[in-house]
């Protein structure tokens, strides 16, 4: 096949494609008053665009709370799940939101979460907030409680995660990062006074989609705590728990 007519085969076949996403977005009608189309998927983002009642907009894609519209000159831009809600089909019958699935999960931007575990023989109470750069690649802010026999301790760090496959309902992920550790002794013994080190780690974990917003997580983690002492500690930390994304 000569390359003039391999490239008109190319672009009659990325015509077709786009005229076939064309097809298949869902037309509806504004029945509100107005829709108020902002810049990007989130209240933050600024509003430029308001499509009056009775006019159609198309529903292009889907990000968690937020739907891509298409406006009907052409304008696209986002509109909150309860703005559609208040649209009707072309039909007449009231536009039917679909619930979160495994989709809106691997285009998440922010996620909080709780964890339980285990911090080298001492039970370990975590905390977590993140937000997601790409699909694969978030980072996360953590605060933790340690509450061992002899010595209670305070954690507080920064990490990064890579997540293998996001689109996966299972998925493994790596992750590294770092902070600082208080740790205030219990008993009145010379020499445990308190101290604040600071402290940087490695780990694996698995991440599983359940339903609509929730996930659950499991890690474990290997630290290297730099001490004022000869010599670092290297505790280890296993914990799971569940998370919900928006």
């Amino acid at each position: 096949m000569s390359r003039p007519l391999l490239a008109i085969l190319i672009i009659f076949c990325a015509l077709a494609s786009v005229a076939r996403a064309q097809d298949e977005a869902q037309q509806v009608v504004v029945e509100d008053p107005f829709i108020e189309m902002r810049t990007g998927p989130a209240q933050a983002y600024p509003v430029f665009y308001v499509v009056d009642r009775g006019e159609f907009i198309e529903v292009l894609s889907r990000r968690t709370d937020w739907f891509k519209v298409r406006a009907p000159r052409g304008q696209e831009g986002w509109v909150n799940s309860l703005q559609l809600q208040e649209t009707l089909q072309l039909s007449g019958a009231p536009v039917e939101v679909p619930g979160f699935t495994l989709e809106d999960h691997a285009v998440r931007r922010w996620e909080v979460g709780a964890l339980y575990g285990d911090f080298d023989g001492a039970n370990i109470v975590s905390v977590y907030g993140a937000f997601s750069f790409t699909e694969n690649l978030s980072g996360e802010i953590w605060y933790s409680d340690i509450l061992g026999t002899f010595s209670n301790s305070q954690m507080a760090g920064f990490n990064i995660v890579h997540l293998l496959f996001p689109e996966w309902r299972v998925s493994p992920y790596f992750t590294l990062g770092g902070g600082i550790i208080n740790t205030e002794p219990k008993g009145t013994i010379v020499g445990t006074a308190d101290r604040t080190d600071n402290l940087a780690h490695v780990g694996i974990g698995v991440r599983t989609y359940l339903t609509r917003r929730f996930v659950f997580r499991a890690e474990y983690k290997t630290y290297v705590v730099f001490t004022s002492r000869d010599d670092n500690e290297e505790p280890t930390e296993w914990k799971a728990g569940f998370s919900f994304f928006f």
